[in-house]
C-alpha cells in the first residue's frame, strides 16, 4: 500500500472518529425533529441524549454496579455539549434555584440529588438497606423524580421567559421543547431511549389501571397546545397547558403509589419477601408528587370521633369554622371557610363541635398540615416493617382523595387496579 493511500485512510478514520465523538460516547444516533408525536421548534438533541444516561444507569443499577452508576450519574456519558463537557443527571438534580417545588418543599437545594446519591452510596435513609432497595430507589428516583423535575423546571422556565417577552424558538419555545425531551426522550430507530423516561412509566401505569394511554395522550396534547400557545404569544394557553401536564403527572404517580401500596399488603399477607422492594418503589414514586400534592391533604382532628376531616390547602383557623347548620334543607356539619360538609355516619351537633384549631384546656393542636401526605410517607418509610392488619391501598387512596378532588381528577382518570 503506498504512502499516499495510507495517509488518506488514516485521515478518513480520524474524521469518522471525530464525527462519532460529536454524538457523545462514540454513539451514532439518528435523531429527527420529533419524538412521540411532538415536533420540536428548536434543537434539543443534546438534552434528548441525556435519556441514554438514564437507560444505562437502569441497567447498571439492576446489576448493583454502583461504581459505574456513580460515574455516569456524576460525569455523564451521552449528552456531550459543543465544548466537550457533558450534561449530567447529577448536575441538574443538585442545582439550586430551579423552577420546581421539590427543593422548597424538602428544605434543601438539590433535594433529588440528596435522595439519589444516598441510594447509590447506601447512606442516609438507605444505610443498611439491601441492594434491591437501593436499586429501586436509584432507578425510580432518576427515571421519574429527576427527569420529571427537569421537565417541570423547563415548562416553568418557558413561562418565565414568555412573561419577559421572549417567546421565540431560541427562548421560551426552546425551554418548552426541553421539557418534552426530558419527559419523553428520543425515539430514534436504533435506540430505545424512549423507554427510560416518565412517559414510559405513565404507559406502564395505564396498563396496570386499565386507562391505557390516556395520561400520555393528554400530556402530549397539552405539550403541543402549549407550544402553539407560545407561538401565538397566548400566556393563558401556556399556563393551562403546563397545569394539564402537572395534573397528568399527579395521575400517573398516584396510580404508582396506589399500586405499590397494594403490593405491600399482598407481600405481608403472603410473606413472599418482596415487601421491602415494593416499599422502596412506592417510596420513590410518591416522592415525585409529594411536593405538589401535600398541601391539599391538610386535616382537622375531631376529638369526638377521633377521625380526621380533610380541608384541602388551608390553614389552622379553618378547623374553627365547622358549625352545625341547616344546609340545603338538612342539618349538617358545615365548614364555612372551605365550604365542605363533614358527614361521617352518626354525625350530630355534638360531634360537629369536636373540631378546633387548638383544643381549649389541653392546648393540643387540632390542625395538621400535610396530614395525608405524611401518612403516605409513613407507609413507604423504609424503616416501617409493615402491619399485617393494614390495607395500604385503601389508606393511600383515602389520603389522596382530597388531592384528586383539588386537581379535578376523577375515578375514571385513576382507573381500576388490574
Amino acid at each position: 500500500m503506498n504512502g499516499r493511500l495510507t495517509s488518506l485512510m488514516m485521515t478518513t478514520l480520524m474524521i469518522a472518529s471525530a464525527l462519532a465523538g460529536c454524538a457523545g460516547n462514540d454513539v451514532d444516533v439518528d435523531l429527527d425533529d420529533e419524538d412521540g408525536g411532538y415536533n420540536y421548534a428548536s434543537n434539543v438533541d443534546n438534552h434528548r441524549m441525556l435519556m441514554g444516561d438514564v437507560c444505562d444507569i437502569k441497567d447498571l443499577s439492576g446489576a448493583y454496579d454502583w461504581d459505574e452508576v456513580s460515574d455516569i450519574y456524576e460525569n455523564g456519558k451521552y449528552a456531550e455539549k459543543s465544548d466537550g463537557s457533558f450534561r449530567t443527571l447529577q448536575g441538574f438534580a443538585d442545582a439550586s434555584g430551579k423552577n420546581h417545588a421539590y427543593d422548597a418543599y424538602y428544605g434543601a437545594d438539590g433535594s433529588w440529588n440528596d435522595f439519589v446519591s444516598a441510594a447509590i452510596s447506601g447512606t442516609g435513609a438507605f444505610a443498611g438497606e439491601s441492594n434491591t432497595v437501593r436499586d429501586q430507589a436509584v432507578e425510580k428516583g432518576i427515571q421519574n423524580g429527576v427527569m420529571t423535575a427537569y421537565a417541570i423546571h423547563e415548562l416553568n422556565a418557558a413561562i418565565i421567559k414568555a412573561e419577559a417577552g421572549n417567546w421565540g424558538p431560541d427562548d421560551a419555545q426552546h425551554a418548552w421543547d426541553e421539557g418534552w425531551a426530558f419527559y419523553h426522550g428520543p425515539d430514534d430507530s436504533g435506540h430505545d431511549y424512549d423507554g427510560c423516561g416518565p412517559f414510559a412509566t405513565a404507559a406502564k401505569r395505564g396498563g396496570n389501571f386499565g386507562t391505557g394511554d390516556a395520561t400520555n395522550d393528554a400530556t402530549l396534547a397539552a405539550m403541543k397546545a402549549g407550544l402553539a400557545a407560545l407561538v401565538a404569544e397566548d400566556m393563558q394557553g401556556v399556563v393551562d397547558a403546563r397545569d394539564e401536564v402537572l395534573k397528568n403527572v399527579v395521575i400517573v404517580y398516584s396510580q404508582a403509589s396506589v399500586r405499590y401500596a397494594s403490593k405491600m399488603t399482598v407481600d405481608l399477607d403472603e410473606a413472599n419477601g418482596d415487601y421491602d422492594k415494593h416499599q422502596a418503589e412506592g417510596h420513590a414514586f410518591f416522592r415525585v408528587i409529594e411536593a405538589y400534592v401535600a398541601d391539599y391533604t391538610d386535616s382537622c382532628y375531631n376529638n369526638k370521633t377521633h377521625g380526621m376531616a380533610y380541608i384541602g390547602a388551608s390553614e389552622a383557623s379553618t378547623c374553627d369554622a365547622f358549625t352545625w347548620t341547616n344546609y340545603q334543607g338538612s342539618d349538617v356539619c358545615y365548614n364555612t371557610a372551605v365550604h365542605i360538609v363533614y358527614a361521617p355516619e352518626g354525625v350530630n351537633e355534638t360531634i360537629c363541635e369536636g373540631f378546633a384549631s387548638v383544643f381549649p384546656g389541653s392546648g393540643m393542636p387540632g390542625y395538621y398540615a400535610d396530614y395525608g401526605a405524611s401518612k403516605i410517607v409513613e407507609i413507604f418509610d423504609l424503616k416501617n416493617d409493615g402491619d399485617t392488619d393494614a390495607d395500604y391501598e385503601a389508606h393511600v387512596r383515602m389520603y389522596l382523595q382530597p388531592v384528586w378532588d383539588a386537581f379535578g381528577i376523577t375515578a375514571d382518570d385513576i382507573g381500576t387496579l388490574q
